[in-house]
């Protein structure tokens, strides 16, 4: 890297005014983070700050301070603890943040070697550091990294982690110092999450600083409330050990030889581009994981050139960091938007100063419901933490009330619709407010999307932007006015033209063939979504039977319960929805199809065996991947039993993915499902 010579006088005024507040500023972050457990930015925003005062230092090095915070580890220890004296120092990594800077501590290495290394790269967990201290195999004592050579002593909450052994096993050495990291298994976090919204208590906001504070706590059983986890990977000091590894490998295995619980995705890479793969591996799988990771640490393998290699400053020249991108930053709550769904649900949603996360510019994020907004105290005006979770849409976490405005405004939803004005009502036992207007053109516009959508009637040519035309032009007040539409009246709409006006009225005569299934997923029945349609149309094999079906007989059908039936049969009751299924009739929608009967299983190569779908697949919707299953005589059901013989899971999976794994039910992703499929039908 270049440098300019070192500056005087006038010219080095601005830099020293930089450095210095450079340092105040992570000075102030760190004992906010490290000694209150009350952090006021993000990550990512510390990492640009700490990486600026790196580079600035590098330049003029008659800024360097004794105590920089480029000088030390890491926070200070809480007086509220014993301190706690590190035999061996409990050292930081360097970071890299992108391909060069891994290829750049690839070639020091190389260099300094004088050989091709070998590395081993490790998950970086998002938790806190420890070191705990054996003698002669039984936990004597622990305590935190603080600043790297005393840290606060918190031994009798590391005793509540169970997945930390009290006493080693086989051949242990006299006196063993273990390092690795304590962690909330994210299924743990939103249990605790739950049990204290339920008691009125103020939800936690992230992983990280729950485990944290979670090891502060100055009661044991507070701690031990949390289910802390640990995950070893390091030694520090030991004496008279019986076995010394020669690799982190072997390291690696003595720690889970000796009842450490070690992270199972460790994995040798002999070069440089093993190691870029696996970490773009993690940071786009990341999400897949029942725990926080922010990175992946890269370390030598052999731990004799481990020692050769030493340490430059407070940094390690055997190992690095990779940090993923930001998937949380904060920034500014400008206002607070109202949209209203097919279903005449008003779903607020946040509008941002634009901030980065995850590689994308975050400008919207949503805010679930009125409750959930009042519940986290978040005001129009705050400093709001976001987070975006792989593809997932971005969220508000909630407020960094450290840094609210004195004229931030608490926010109330509207009593009338933001779109036609009329009144909004809140059911008694409903999180969300409705607009009590059918007629609603935003209504009708989410209505209309959704009956195109390729899980639904698949409906090529007509999205968001014609449907809100169709609406807007008045050519069509629902879903029936589709299949009385003409090429010569499409073609004079907006960015239409004859072709696309013919191909889009062919498309919607196609459609009339998808089935009874497609048509109820279509329809707009609340709690009816492609898999529970297609329940319903095996049961009833047709439209008409289904709709004249009482509640009880719905009720009785594996896979819908007592809500579904409610929302069933009140839909099939209103008049309008009678009328617009004869309109759909007349148009010659196919409203028969196969029904199944009772103790014959469908025929095909599944015949006879039942399925859960949950999460999202990366390329078919519930619908096809129901249609697949149900076309090769498989069964698709709601809810997962003893009875489940396959759940196949896609993203951002839930409940029904944890009882399966409890229940051990085979799981199956997309690509699983498919190859089942293959595998049977030869």
């Amino acid at each position: 890297m270049w440098k300019s010579p070192p500056m005087s006088g006038t010219e080095n005024a601005e830099p020293q005014r930089r450095a210095s507040e450079l340092r105040a500023r992570i000075d102030e972050a760190n004992y906010r983070y490290h000694v209150l457990d009350e952090p006021t930015i993000s990550d990512a925003e510390y990492d640009g700050l700490l990486h600026e005062l790196v580079l600035l230092e590098e330049q003029h090095p008659e800024l360097v301070t004794a105590d920089s915070p480029t000088r030390r580890v890491g926070g200070v220890a809480s007086e509220e603890f014993p301190p706690y004296q590190h035999t061996v120092p409990m050292l930081s990594l360097a970071n890299a943040f992108d391909e060069e800077d891994l290829r750049a501590f690839d070639a020091r290495v190389r260099k300094l070697a004088g050989s091709e290394p070998e590395y081993v790269c490790e998950l970086k967990i998002d938790g806190l550091a420890i070191s705990l201290r054996y003698e002669r195999g039984a936990l004597v004592s622990a305590g935190t990294r603080g600043d790297g050579r005393i840290g606060e002593e918190v031994t009798p909450n590391i005793r509540t982690v169970r997945s930390i052994p009290l006493t080693l096993r086989g051949a242990v050495p006299r006196l063993l110092d273990v390092r690795g990291e304590v962690y909330i298994a994210k299924r743990d976090f939103e249990r605790m999450n739950k049990q204290r919204e339920a008691a009125g208590l103020p939800t936690f906001a992230n992983p990280r600083n729950t485990a944290a504070g979670g090891l502060r706590q100055l009661d044991p059983k507070a701690t031990a409330e949390r289910r802390l986890s640990f995950f070893a990977y390091a030694i520090g000091a030991d004496e008279d050990a019986p076995q010394r590894p020669a690799t982190q490998s072997e390291l690696l295995a003595m720690l889970r030889d000796l009842g450490f619980p070690v992270n199972p995705h460790a994995t040798d890479c002999r070069t440089i581009d093993a190691v870029l793969a696996f970490c773009r591996r993690w940071e786009s799988e990341r999400e897949g994981l029942d725990y926080e990771i922010d990175g992946v640490v890269i370390k030598v393998d052999g731990l004799a050139l481990q020692v050769r290699l030493g340490y430059a400053g407070k940094d390690p020249r055997w190992a690095i960091a990779f940090k993923f991108r930001a998937q949380e930053a904060q920034t500014k709550l400008l206002d607070i938007g109202v949209n209203v769904s097919r279903a005449g649900k008003l779903n607020p949603y946040a509008i941002l100063a634009p901030v980065h996360i995850g590689g994308v510019t975050v400008e919207r994020a949503t805010l679930h419901n009125e409750a959930d907004i009042t519940r986290k105290d978040i005001r129009i005006g705050d400093t709001v933490v976001v987070r975006r979770a792989g593809d997932v849409i971005p969220y508000v976490v909630g407020p960094v009330v450290e840094r609210r405005p004195p004229d931030a405004l608490a926010y109330r939803l509207p009593h009338q619709c933001p779109v036609c004005n009329s009144l909004v009502e809140r059911p008694a036992d409903d999180a969300f407010s409705y607009c009590t207007n059918a007629s609603c053109p935003s209504q009708l516009r989410e209505r209309i999307r959704h009956f195109c959508s390729r899980g639904a009637m698949d409906i090529e040519g007509v999205g968001d932007v014609l449907a809100s035309t169709l609406v807007d032009a008045g050519l069509v007040r629902d879903v029936a006015d589709l299949y009385e539409l003409r090429a010569n009246v499409l073609a004079d709409l907006p960015r239409m033209g004859k072709k696309s006006a013919e191909n889009v009225v062919a498309a919607i005569a196609d459609s009339k063939q998808r089935g009874p299934a497609r048509l109820l997923a279509a329809l707009n029945i609340r709690f009816v979504g492609g898999q529970n349609a297609v329940i319903l149309a095996e049961e009833f094999g047709s439209i008409d039977e289904l709709a004249s079906s009482e509640k009880e007989r719905l009720a009785s059908i594996d896979g819908i319960g007592e809500q579904i039936a409610q929302s069933v049969w009140f839909f099939f009751r209103r008049p309008e929805n009678r009328r617009l299924l004869a309109r759909l009739k007349q148009h010659g929608l196919v409203m028969i199809g196969l029904k199944r009967e009772h103790g014959h299983p469908g025929e095909g190569p599944l015949a006879g065996r039942c399925f859960v779908l949950t999460g999202t697949l990366p390329s078919l919707t519930r619908t096809e991947a129901t249609d697949l299953i149900v076309k090769a005589g498989g069964r698709v059901v709601a809810s997962v039993s003893s009875k489940t013989d396959y759940v196949v899971a896609g993203e951002a999976s839930g409940s029904k993915l944890t009882r399966a794994q409890s229940l051990g039910i085979p799981i199956l992703d997309e690509r699983g499902l498919r190859k089942l499929l293959a595998d049977y039908s030869v």
